[in-house]
């Protein structure tokens, strides 16, 4: 149905990674360092594994934290991050990565900055959107949760109109109380990429699909008349939260059998529970 991706989340980047990938049959990789490895980025290596293990590059999360130093929307911050960000689309784009993954706040923002902090986004995008297109990629925006830009369908389609060639990656449990099948519905053919995982409609978890409350054979329908057609990308870590309880770590095996459960309209393997008594910052 759709080829099957998975963040790297923060896990290592080598050789060991690749394999894993390739032996369960995942075919696209987003690379997603912890916060403090983009200045280490092996890119040239990334790309050898790559091909020796043909695991498609597919997608480059941009950094994002912390809010205090970078933030698009935010503008004593939003020149040294564009510039900050540019450089790394530059880098990725030279091992042949096309979607750059962009988070368009930090949080908390009061709901009386919000017009300016949109302003200041917008703005931003833009610029980031030609650099991008300098490179024949495109920006994904995300869309975020809480108080954060690009928290609901109207926030993300005021994001995407700061220029023609803005698309979007749709994250599956950041849409806190909101509906997604509005949010396919309404973003069609904007959406390039997806962060697949669920949640308890409480706070994002990123949890395996069927350990939360999302309706995954309405979104794979929604998806399906949209006429989606990139892969079925999971962004969720292989170690068990704090907020699940689970009898292991998961395996790159775990994400292809969810997948093809999911595909296959069949309830997928649960390895898990939630903790009881979830608060909203657990």
């Amino acid at each position: 149905m759709y080829t099957i991706g998975l963040s790297s989340c923060g896990k290592p980047l080598n050789e060991a990674l690749f394999a894993a990938y390739a032996a369960a049959g995942i075919e696209k990789m987003e690379i997603s360092p912890q916060m403090g490895e983009y200045a280490t980025l092996p890119y040239e290596e990334l790309a050898l594994w790559a091909k020796q293990y043909g695991v498609e590059l597919w997608s480059f999360h941009l950094p994002f934290m912390p809010f205090s130093e970078l933030d698009i929307s935010l503008p004593s911050l939003a020149e040294t991050t564009v510039a900050y960000l540019s450089r790394l689309i530059d880098k990725g784009a030279a091992i042949g990565i096309k979607k750059f993954i962009l988070h368009p706040s930090g949080e908390p923002i009061a709901e009386e900055e919000r017009p300016m902090r949109m302003a200041c986004a917008k703005e931003s995008l833009a610029t980031l959107a030609e650099v991008a297109k300098s490179y024949g990629a495109v920006i994904a925006v995300e869309n975020l949760p809480r108080t954060c830009l690009g928290r609901n369908v109207t926030d993300m389609e005021e994001l995407l109109s700061a220029h023609e060639d803005l698309r979007m990656v749709f994250d599956t449990n950041h849409l806190l109380g909101g509906d997604p099948m509005e949010m396919i519905r309404r973003m069609g053919d904007k959406i390039v990429t997806l962060h697949v995982s669920d949640y308890d409609f409480v706070n994002e978890r990123h949890w395996l699909p069927g350990e939360g409350k999302l309706d995954w054979q309405e979104i794979l329908r929604a998806l399906e008349k949209i006429g989606y057609a990139g892969p079925w990308l999971y962004e969720i870590g292989f170690a068990c939260p704090n907020s699940i309880l689970r009898d292991r770590s998961l395996t790159c095996e775990d994400f292809v059998a969810n997948a093809k459960a999911l595909f296959a309209r069949q309830t997928p393997p649960i390895l898990s529970r939630p903790k009881p008594n979830l608060g909203f910052w657990d």
